[in-house]
């Protein structure tokens, strides 16, 4: 795992070699053991490649980056692992000479004989940029789902990339605010892939290759989709063979996420999906592995660390605890640095409390991220599905009837689940799952803030592209197919990478490798959900090796408990924050986020969430001087 950047030039001038290593230099976080850099002045474009890198496989400097084929006309900088590398290796080696026995060579050696083929060869999560130089173009990559980051900019004169923002920054990119995209901020506390909160600065798209040369950028079509069967498609088959092969994939998908030269371990929730992983490497390791959980002073709901506890004393895990009180007004500047934009999911909090506490120990963590999106574990696919059975008339007399009558005032009784549920579901489908998946719904956003925020077409815009390219499949299918193309692309892919890599720690996710992913997408929708129960095949499959009492614990999120810190330590920071001359009261009237507090500290609703991200962003815009784009 590693940090990577570079500038590419248009112009007749060659790239500044101390602005790359400016850019590198903002990177060290994700590359603390040694850096390098590459430099082509002999045409144009004219091109410079830098690199941070975090020794996990091959901990020698002959796996140092920039990595280069024999004759040196190929190069290459990347962030992430690739696991099939050994089996791309033992064919490479019959023509090409290794210098290393790490997975970077690997790549080198492939495009040289492939071309841009070659990514789609690639089985891992990565970002990389290859510079190859007997056609003088570079081809920047990402990986199918979208682990690992990159950015870049550019005008006519050049290019500039790199694995966070603030590299581009470095690099002379303007930091100006894209006032267009604060909508999407607000309704998802991100901006959707492939825009950001600065203006210019983009995201590569997942499985998507970007090639730059000096006729200007040429971005390729997704080289991988994740395949939906049609309605109706799907072959019955029985929970336990289903089980079965789910526990086969996962072995694998774990097997191959454990090599590494450098100590590894799992941060383990107390949920299904890192349990399950940490039982699978259990059984795979001769020794206690380690795990590492966080709680937090206040409600149990929110203290993982009993049912984690529970799990790691029956797998006979080395097990780590983290136990936090209320003190995120002193990390919220840490947690900015190292997103470069305002992140509204608050569980960035304690992922970031865990990784600083496992990267004592290791420099490798496995995770559980993507068991919602694969398994179907998401409450809220229960609710878009009981709603679909409504009859579509009987669902807008319904909403209709829901929105006549007042508002019940206890946000957790009935009366309010119930009216609120009604309201959503007589909505159009791609409204109805974005008012479930989201901090703000529609109505409320427009409530919240100034009209020209809310362009409802941009906002939902990304919702209705992944409904579109899954129109086929099951409702069920849709859903999952959704949240990985959304929540999971741009916030919790994001947050896990962004909060490991602040301490130099290698974050890897087996359930989300691409066999287990498209063989689970195969299966009938009946053995991933049933009823209010998800992720019924990977209970299954996980059964025998988990204690029995952890597969029938209700399902909640990994979180903090925000709502109670906002009406008691955190109080203050929100009345100096958000109520004392924001600048956010440019963009949003001072008096909504005065009611939007006053609410909140009333009782009348929980809206921590709300608040977390306000406040954020109000922190980001600070911090941007006041400066605003277009």
């Amino acid at each position: 795992m590693c940090g990577i950047a570079g500038i590419v030039t248009f112009d007749d001038r060659p790239a500044d070699r101390s602005q790359l290593a400016t850019m590198t230099d903002a990177l060290q976080h994700r590359g603390p053991d040694s850096q390098g850099a590459f430099f082509d002045e002999s045409g144009r474009p004219g091109i410079a490649l830098g690199h941070r890198r975090l020794s996990v496989i091959d901990l020698s400097s002959s796996a140092d980056q920039p990595m280069a084929n024999e004759d040196g006309r190929i190069q290459l900088v990347m962030n992430g692992e690739i696991y099939n590398f050994k089996a791309l290796r033992s064919d490479l080696e019959q023509r090409h000479t290794f210098r290393s026995q790490g997975d970077a060579e690997v790549i080198a050696h492939l495009f040289e004989e492939r071309g841009v083929e070659a990514i789609a060869a690639l089985d891992g999560m990565f970002a990389l940029a290859i510079w190859d130089g007997r056609t003088r173009q570079l081809h920047l990559a990402r990986d199918p789902l979208g682990k690992k980051p990159l950015y870049y900019w550019h005008d006519r004169n050049r290019l500039l990339f790199g694995s966070e923002i603030k590299a581009i920054l470095a690099g002379g990119a303007p930091a100006s605010l894209d006032t267009g995209r604060l909508g999407e901020y607000l309704a998802y506390g991100y901006v959707p892939t492939p825009n950001t909160l600065f203006s210019g600065i983009k995201k590569l798209p997942p499985a998507t290759v970007l090639t730059v040369g000096q006729d200007g950028l040429v971005l390729s079509p997704p080289y991988w989709k994740l395949e939906l069967p049609p309605v109706g498609a799907t072959k019955p088959v029985r929970i336990e063979a289903a089980a079965e092969e789910v526990r086969g994939l996962l072995t694998k998908a774990v097997r191959k996420r454990l090599v590494a030269d450098v100590p590894l371990g799992i941060l383990l929730s107390g949920g299904v999906d890192s349990s399950a992983v940490a039982a699978i490497v259990s059984q795979l390791n001769d020794r206690p592995v380690k795990t590492f959980t966080v709680g937090f002073e206040g409600p149990s709901f929110y203290d993982e660390r009993a049912p984690a506890r529970e799990v790691a004393s029956f797998l006979g895990t080395e097990h780590h605890e983290v136990f936090v009180k209320p003190d995120a007004a002193s990390l919220m500047e840490k947690l900015l640095y190292h997103y470069d934009e305002p992140f509204g999911d608050s569980s960035a909090l304690p992922t970031y409390l865990v990784a600083q506490e496992a990267r004592k120990h290791v420099t490798v963590v496995l995770n559980g991220d993507g068991g919602d999106e694969v398994f179907a574990g998401y409450g809220q696919f229960q609710l878009a599905l009981a709603a679909e059975r409504i009859p579509r008339v009987a669902r807008k007399w319904l909403g209709a009837l829901a929105g006549w009558l007042p508002t019940p005032r206890n946000p957790r009784g009935m009366a309010r689940r119930t009216r609120r549920f009604l309201l959503k579901a007589s909505r159009p489908l791609d409204e109805r799952i974005f008012a479930w998946s989201n901090y703000v719904d529609l109505p409320a956003l427009e409530r919240l803030s100034c009209p020209q925020l809310i362009d409802k077409e941009k906002i939902l815009a990304s919702y209705r592209q992944a409904l579109v390219e899954s129109e086929h499949a099951s409702l069920l299918s849709r859903l999952g197919y959704v949240s990985v193309r959304t929540f999971l692309l741009d916030d919790l892919l994001p947050k896990m990478d962004r909060m490991t890599m602040a301490h130099g720690l290698e974050a890897r996710s087996p359930l989300l490798d691409r066999d287990l992913m498209e063989a689970v997408a195969k299966l009938p929708d009946g053995v991933k959900r049933r009823g209010s129960k998800g992720k019924v095949c990977l209970k299954e499959a996980v059964r025998p090796l988990l204690p029995a009492g952890l597969l029938e614990r209700p399902k909640h999120g990994f979180g903090v408990p925000i709502d109670a810190w906002f009406r008691a330590d955190l109080s203050e920071m929100v009345n100096s924050t958000l109520l004392d001359r924001p600048r956010l009261g440019d963009f949003i009237p001072p008096s909504a986020l005065q009611s939007l507090v006053a609410e909140h500290r009333a009782g009348y609703r929980n809206l921590g969430s709300q608040l977390w991200m306000l406040l954020t962003l109000e922190l980001w815009l600070r911090s941007l001087g006041g400066r605003s784009g277009t």
